[in-house]
């Protein structure tokens, strides 16, 4: 479990294909990563991935074809540059949201603009996605948590402050530039609550599922 945090910036020091799939080596920077052993995980650009190795200055991780057919690893190139974070601890300041690490797609930035001192970005969602997009709700975009601006038609606006920018990789980023998103998982879980219950399920009577009545019923929203 994540928060949408980073904690640096690394770099790419070595990618190989293995038996089809890939292994990849993170330098990961001013990362303290002396509380980190193998088998934690550490998020790479909102992936979370598993250190199999540590060459002392940073970690070695296998990505699956499942991740590499989800995220865009696989144009991942040497140097090029990663926002990182350690899983997070109970004693952790709780400073974004829930963040899982497991990409639900891939967007796309579609404009940036100066404003004053801060950036404002613009990114094309997976039309699959956008019901889960909600304005001023939350977004992982790369591993960083955001807030979403607004949202027109199939693209949401972000505003990135002076001090994001700096600590993540957000202020390469240019049009055309794909992005890894992962939604706010409350709403991946509400959306599941509502679902008809399995026919199995209703024939017993259990399970029926979190209904709009039930949700007014217990103060949610109004009738």
């Amino acid at each position: 479990m994540f928060t949408g945090i980073i904690e640096a910036v690394g770099e790419i020091a070595d990618i190989r294909m293995v038996d089809g799939d890939m292994r990849l080596q993170v330098r990961t920077g001013t990362l303290d990563l002396s509380d980190v052993k193998l088998g934690d995980s550490i998020a790479t650009n909102g992936v979370c991935l598993t250190a199999v190795a540590l060459p002392g200055d940073g970690f070695v991780a296998d990505v699956s074809r499942e991740t590499l057919t989800h995220t865009r690893f696989p144009s991942l190139k040497v140097g090029e540059r990663v926002n990182l974070e350690k899983a997070m601890m109970p004693t952790s300041r709780f400073g974004g949201h829930i963040v899982t690490g497991h990409v639900d797609g891939l967007g796309k930035v579609i404009d940036r603009r100066d404003d004053a001192r801060s950036v404002r970005l613009w990114v094309q969602a997976p039309k699959s996605l956008l019901r889960y997009i909600a304005a001023k709700g939350s977004i992982t975009v790369d591993g960083v948590s955001l807030t979403v601006n607004s949202l027109e038609g199939d693209r949401f606006g972000l505003n990135i402050v002076p001090h994001t920018a700096q600590e993540t990789i957000i202020d390469s980023y240019r049009a055309g530039r794909e992005v890894h998103l992962e939604v706010d998982i409350i709403a991946r879980y509400l959306e599941r609550l509502m679902a008809p219950a399995p026919a199995a399920d209703n024939a017993t009577g259990a399970g029926s599922g979190l209904t709009l009545e039930t949700l007014a019923a217990a103060g949610f929203m109004r009738r």
